[in-house]
């Protein structure tokens, strides 16, 4: 059974923590790890950035584009993670787009992350028919899951089909924008979190995109079994003193 899988037989309200790698100093990738480890996160998403973000929002872009000038690779990101389960035992997902992953290779990307204990990836603008057709195989091979998006607008097919192909969690964006909007439950996002709920997955799922505080990650967990907070956290950071910042930010949830 993978790390994944396991959390989710475990526990319920998880609670995962996005962040650019890279951000806000080079080095500071396994150091945030860590203390978000130590202070009650479930599950890691490091975002690997691009020059081109087309789901991020102000907020990770900014991100991005600190950790790209600073001189952040996917290379020099497996470099920092190669001790990664030495001190961090919690499921690690890479986040980010897949221009970076063709260029590094496919293959490699996924050896890469097997060999430093990464457990998944989630690639918004991987198309669902070419991971099937191209890379299933090879993220199988490497004991990877690949973590589908589903948004408002997804039809039911799709998402059975995704069902289907996921053996770890499914992404549900809260909504069609990108990161870093405040979560709005009206009645018509409250009624597709019901539908998908309604549906009987396979798959647990997890609520992005809007999570900001403890009201909205736990209203998230009213329709799923877990949320991710991404731009909140990014923003909390401050490069004089990372791990304080993680530390003052994570009481909000795990007081």
């Amino acid at each position: 059974m993978n790390r994944i899988n396991k959390l989710f037989q475990e526990k319920k309200n998880i609670l995962s923590i996005y962040y650019t790698a890279g951000y806000p100093n080079l080095g500071d990738t396994v150091a945030i790890a860590e203390e978000l480890e130590r202070s009650g996160a479930d599950l890691l998403e490091i975002g690997f950035p691009y020059s081109d973000p087309v789901a991020d929002g102000p907020i990770i872009q900014a991100s991005s584009k600190t950790a790209l000038d600073g001189g952040m690779t996917l290379k020099l990101l497996f470099e920092q993670l190669k001790d990664l389960r030495k001190t961090v035992s919690i499921p690690v997902l890479l986040m980010g787009y897949v221009n970076p992953m063709l260029q590094y290779g496919v293959a490699n990307f996924c050896k890469s992350c097997a060999e430093v204990g990464v457990d998944g990836c989630i690639v918004p603008d991987l198309p669902m028919s070419e991971y099937e057709a191209l890379y299933s195989d090879v993220f199988k091979e490497n004991g990877l899951t690949n973590i589908f998006l589903v948004t408002p607008q997804t039809s039911e097919e799709r998402i059975r089909k995704i069902d289907g192909l996921s053996n770890g969690f499914i992404y549900l964006l809260s909504s069609s924008a990108t990161t870093g909007k405040n979560l709005q439950v009206s009645e018509s996002t409250e009624a597709y979190f019901s539908r998908v709920a309604e549906m009987k997955l396979n798959n647990p799922t997890m609520i992005g995109f809007g999570i900001s505080s403890k009201e909205t990650f736990d209203k998230a967990c009213q329709y799923a079994n877990g949320a991710i907070i991404g731009s909140a956290f990014v923003k909390s950071l401050k490069s004089d003193n990372v791990i304080a910042s993680v530390k003052d930010f994570m009481k909000t949830f795990k007081p």
